[in-house]
């Protein structure tokens, strides 16, 4: 800390003591007839940063162990590396693991939310013969999760996430994520699904604020799936440049992920630069088939019409 008049000036680090490294710092700048305030800032930044981060080196530590030396929270950790690359194998290997924590636990609530997760992606994304059955699945394990959840802020938002893209009650599910984020505020993820229910809700501006907040808190986060919701909530605007550069990150990061292509070429299409719209949906045409997709999840009748009129005319189909 360092004062100077009336001002005051606090500097934060993270440093990982087994090998120095450097993880996180920042610093916070306020004045003395403030100092609660900032206080709070500064705890919240932490905390914020440090959740993530230790998740991070558990995974990586997970990842290390022999796999005959499993628990069920080394199985969670291991999925949720493999669910990161967000593509049909990674979802897969990460419901594998999964599985085999709920067999060791059967009651264990942030497996059982995203083992739902998991589910939801196989039936959004268009990776089975099953839909309905992979909705169902996703739907009682979500529902499960949030009976074993009490008050973890983890479960909670993950599961009111999988609710909402399934098609439960989205005034429910809000009020379920805005108590995620009343009892942790740090929690950069909760931000994160909080804005893409927002997104759903039809409340653009809030999603990508709710978004932002998530990587503020969490700086260190990759950058795909946060910039494919912004991406989404600038295009539901109509916002189609600035929907752009977003989404361009997003299939950068995600290259598989069938979403932000639909988004990119729908928003292309508007622009006028059907060639750009077209080159996107080749992309998107090499793995999967749907390029218009079957099930749309967002609520509103004016979201799904915008997204699929865009993406006819990008395939050429006309409007």
């Amino acid at each position: 800390m360092r004062k100077a008049g009336n001002r005051v000036r606090i500097t934060a680090q993270l440093i990982e003591t087994t090998t120095g490294a450097h993880l996180w710092a920042d610093r916070f700048d306020g004045s003395l007839e403030d100092v609660f305030e900032l206080q709070d800032r500064v705890a919240i930044a932490v905390a914020g940063v440090i959740e993530p981060t230790l998740q991070a080196a558990e995974m990586r530590r997970s990842a290390e162990r022999p796999t005959n030396d499993l628990t069920a929270y080394d199985l969670y950790l291991r999925a949720l590396s493999k669910y990161s690359s967000l593509s049909r194998e990674g979802v897969r290997q990460a419901l594998d693991l999964l599985e085999r924590a709920l067999d060791r636990d059967p009651g264990y609530a942030p497996a059982l939310s995203r083992a739902a997760g998991c589910h939801l992606r196989f039936y959004l994304d268009g990776w089975t013969t099953d839909p309905g059955t992979e909705r169902r699945q996703g739907i009682d394990l979500a529902r499960r999760a949030l009976e074993m959840a009490r008050d973890d802020p983890v479960v909670i938002a993950n599961a009111a996430y999988v609710l909402v893209e399934l098609g439960e009650d989205i005034g429910a599910m809000i009020a379920l994520v805005d108590r995620c984020l009343a009892l942790n505020p740090s929690y950069a993820r909760g931000w994160f699904l909080s804005g893409a229910i927002r997104v759903h809700a039809g409340q653009p501006d809030v999603a990508i604020e709710h978004v932002e907040t998530s990587l503020r808190l969490s700086p260190r986060d990759r950058l795909g799936a946060h910039f494919s919701v912004i991406g989404s909530a600038h295009f539901f605007a109509r916002r189609f440049e600035e929907a752009v550069p977003k989404l361009l990150v997003a299939i950068q990061e995600h290259a598989t992920h069938p979403w932000p292509y639909r988004f990119l070429a729908s928003c292309y299409a508007y622009l006028g630069r059907l060639d750009e719209a077209r080159d996107i949906v080749e992309r998107l045409r090499a793995f999967t088939p749907a390029v218009v997709p079957s099930y749309v999840p967002w609520r509103k009748p004016e979201q799904r019409e915008l997204l699929l009129s865009g993406l006819r005319l990008a395939a050429g189909e006309g409007i």
